[in-house]
């Protein structure tokens, strides 16, 4: 069942006119007809959780704004730079106006002045072509001044980042809305409170996955949304699948699917037909999960945000990174690494440094000039980060680390030749002078 990615049956979805002969915008039309309060109540009663990453029910997050304030705004997180994570790229290519519409049906229940939608600096075309889906839906009356003859206005404008990760991390996301470095602020106050969000003003950041999904519950209720995946993790997900499959790529399913129904109905299986080794259940933050073979029990647990907890890791935004056997689990936590030392923003201390000498000690470690204490040395470093930044890229640089040298420790030590052999001779004692 696709409500995301319906562009993959409909052709042309993206087109204006066709997204309309297909339902589109009813959802908005139906929002705008009830009191902004209701919208918040029928999206909170639908379960959606937040599809950026954290999973937090997105109706709690937009009933968090003060509707006594004059000035609110709806800021889209198009940053996408998790590594192995595509989804929201696709959504704005090939279904645009929904993103559109559930981004103006946020705004309607905040009763917000404007929507802004952040994409990565490396989206040009994708930015100029949304740009002119919104034209699109302005010129119908379906954006801007006197929406769907409704009386409520809202403008929706587009803006490219410079292409940095940290902005993916909301609040490092409004300070480069606003023109200033990407670093995340001190919080509290929080995106929507009073002096935390976009110009100080209470402002609702929502991931593309999560709004694309708000026009279906509006058209179909809140009810119908909950019968899709588990009782915790309701309505589907889009699973970005890499790395050593038959068939990479993009796959909306119920969440609840296991991971095995994913790689092997769905992405063809393991390439090659080799074993499986490790999967990165969400990218290079999460931790790693440790895979036995093909035939091991854990590939049955449930891609759920509740079931990925139980297993010792956290679905994230779901960017399934599948590594078989040939892999070396220690190359990958360097290879992380190096991924997030380039990527802090160097705000804090322990992110900084520790990302510094994360990768100072792995790369010593793949080089085979390493002691075993050396591989202590490098996860007492990760815990040392872990909770003592801004913002989770600390935890996120630590992750990799500590799990895969925790579960993969042979793959570590494999790399540790005879410490003997790298102890400097000892001194011999010296004559005293005369």
């Amino acid at each position: 069942m696709h409500i995301l990615l319906r562009g993959r049956e409909i052709p042309d979805l993206w087109k204006l006119n066709v997204y309309v002969k297909n339902g589109g915008y009813e959802g908005l039309k139906k929002a705008l007809s009830l009191p902004p309060k209701d919208v918040i109540e029928m999206v909170k009663a639908s379960g959606l959780r937040g599809r950026g990453g954290a999973g937090f029910s997105t109706g709690m997050k937009w009933s968090f704004i003060p509707q006594n304030e004059p000035v609110k705004y709806v800021t889209v997180n198009c940053d996408e730079s998790e590594t192995g994570t595509f989804k929201d790229r696709e959504i704005i290519e090939t279904n645009p106006h929904q993103l559109i519409e559930g981004a103006l049906i946020c705004a309607y229940a905040i009763q917000a002045k404007a929507v802004y939608i952040y994409l990565r600096g490396e989206f040009w075309d994708q930015g100029h072509a949304l740009d002119e889906r919104i034209e699109e839906a302005r010129k119908a009356g379906l954006a801007f001044d006197n929406i769907a003859g409704s009386g409520w206005s809202c403008p929706v404008y587009t803006h490219l980042g410079a292409g940095a990760y940290i902005c993916g991390e909301e609040s490092a996301l409004l300070e480069s809305l606003e023109g200033k470095l990407g670093q995340p602020r001190v919080r509290p106050p929080f995106p929507a409170q009073k002096g935390g969000g976009l110009y100080g003003e209470p402002t609702v950041v929502n991931n593309v996955e999560t709004l694309a999904n708000v026009p279906w519950i509006l058209t179909n209720g809140a009810d119908e949304f909950k019968k899709i995946g588990t009782e915790q993790s309701a309505g589907t997900k889009i699973f970005c699948v890499s790395g050593h499959v038959e068939k990479p790529g993009n796959y909306e399913l119920p969440l609840g699917v296991t991971m095995r129904e994913l790689l092997y109905t769905h992405a063809g299986g393991i390439r090659g037909g080799k074993q499986i080794k490790g999967i990165l259940p969400s990218g290079g933050s999460g931790p790693v999960i440790r895979v036995n073979g093909n035939d091991d029990p854990v590939l049955d647990t449930k891609l759920s945000y509740e079931d990925m907890a139980k297993a010792g890791s956290i679905l994230g935004s779901a960017s399934i990174i599948v590594m078989d056997e040939t892999v070396d689990m220690a190359w990958v936590g360097a290879k992380v690494i190096q991924f997030f030392k380039h990527e802090s923003c160097g705000k804090c201390t322990p992110c900084r440094e520790g990302t510094y000498w994360l990768e100072k000690v792995t790369d010593r470690i793949l080089a085979g000039e390493a002691k075993t204490s050396d591989i202590d040395l490098v996860s007492n470093i990760a815990k040392n980060m872990q909770g003592t930044t801004l913002c989770a890229l600390g935890d996120f640089a630590a992750n990799p680390i500590i799990h895969t040298a925790r579960l993969f420790p042979e793959d570590y030590k494999k790399h540790i030749k005879d410490d003997t052999a790298k102890k400097a001779p000892a001194r011999m004692a010296q004559p005293a002078g005369d």
